[in-house]
């Protein structure tokens, strides 16, 4: 039984070590009972995306002339939290703070930015709705100990995510500068990945991590957009 015990472990570990991990890892968004900054009518016709490099949920406005629309402003990112929210006023601010300067580069690696509405400007909404923290010392060895390993790998088989990991979820809404019409808008949640280079990071580092994959995704997203390249919702 040892044997059997050991072999299952080692092949375990090499599936893992050949297959790799990324820091963060696309979920099933918690937007369920409605969004925290779409309107209903927005949050209403969500439509699931499948794919790595997208968001959970996407509403694209039909019939919009996405060339004309050459510069983005950024409006500042707001958190949305829970009045059961974990997450201090601090961290709340450092985060916020973190994921605008992100998308400020990110975004403007591709498209000029603007402070005041004009006319083919896309104005860029994000709010952050929800954080988990990650509980540090148990991930540490949930992905530092080969058995822990083995069975941390075997928990994201069985439920798609690793132990003891961080998340972060989050709306981006994207408008007429000038008229405020909605042309897109998205929900996405992302959770850690396991990869073994977050192993010391701190507890926001998962939450960190997915603001990351956010403002390049939004980035290149805009760029598909203004290209007049629409996927469809099954587009991997």
């Amino acid at each position: 039984m040892a044997a059997i015990g050991s072999a299952i472990l080692a092949l375990i570990l090499t599936v893992v070590g050949l297959t790799g991990c990324g820091k963060t890892q696309k979920a099933t968004p918690n937007a369920a009972s409605g969004c925290a900054m779409l309107e209903p009518n927005i949050c209403d016709n969500l439509v699931a995306v499948v794919g790595e490099r997208t968001a959970g949920l996407r509403y694209v406005a039909p019939g919009i002339d996405w060339s004309a629309y050459t510069k983005v402003l950024i409006s500042p990112v707001v958190f949305y939290a829970s009045e059961n929210s974990r997450i201090s006023a601090e961290d709340q601010q450092t985060l916020t703070n973190y994921l605008y300067q992100e998308l400020v580069k990110s975004v403007g690696a591709k498209f000029p930015l603007v402070e005041t509405p004009e006319e083919g400007v896309m104005r860029l909404q994000v709010g952050i709705t929800d954080i988990q923290g990650a509980t540090p010392v148990l991930r540490t060895v949930s992905m530092l100990v080969p058995q822990a390993r083995a069975l941390a790998t075997l928990n994201r088989m069985a439920t798609g995510s690793y132990p003891f990991v961080g998340s972060a979820e989050a709306e981006a809404r994207l408008e007429d500068a000038v008229s405020g019409k909605v042309l897109a808008a998205a929900v996405d949640r992302r959770i850690g990945g396991g990869s073994a280079s977050t192993i010391a990071q701190w507890s926001m580092g998962d939450a960190q991590n997915a603001l990351d994959k956010w403002a390049d995704l939004i980035a290149d997203r805009l760029v598909a957009l203004q290209q007049g390249k629409i996927p469809a919702p099954s587009e991997r």
